[in-house]
């Protein structure tokens, strides 16, 4: 599957857009796919820290446990995922300072179905371009979420 690549201003400082990601607990109130976090290892966040979470796509349930890859504070947040029949994915979030305290967020996401060339396929067939639209989909919640708490 294509890698999905979206930037978005958030009108929130980094430090507090950073936290917000951070809180799994707050996944399913603005990712549009993300069902329920289903656990979450004990403690502050930091490489190795792990988060699994039920999603539905298309109607098909699945759950992804997340490992916490790369951690720099207000700045980059990187995670790899493990779903069902050893797919993988992975999330690389870079959070940049604007000039009017606002932060701008990249989001980028990749999906690696298993089965070779005829998983790629069958991934292409289910996903298409609905990636895409639900990470734009996400991130103006995010943006709403946040506004809404300022």
């Amino acid at each position: 599957m294509a890698p999905v690549d979206v930037t978005i201003d958030l009108d929130a400082p980094p430090e507090k857009v950073f936290a917000f990601l951070l809180d799994m607990e707050q996944t399913p109130a603005w990712v549009t796919i993300c069902r329920a976090v289903l656990d979450v290892d004990p403690g502050a966040p930091k490489p190795g820290w792990r988060c699994k979470q039920r999603y539905v796509l298309r109607g098909a349930p699945f759950v992804v446990t997340w490992t916490l890859e790369q951690l720099r504070p207000n700045q980059h947040i990187s995670w790899s995922g493990r779903g069902p029949a050893r797919s993988k994915a992975s999330i690389q979030e870079d959070l940049s300072p604007l000039p009017d305290g606002a932060t701008q967020l990249r989001y980028r996401n990749e999906f690696s179905a298993p089965g070779g060339l005829l998983g790629v396929a069958a991934s292409r067939a289910l996903v298409g371009d609905t990636a895409e639209q639900e990470a734009i989909r996400s991130l103006d919640r995010l943006a709403d979420l946040l506004a809404a708490q300022t």
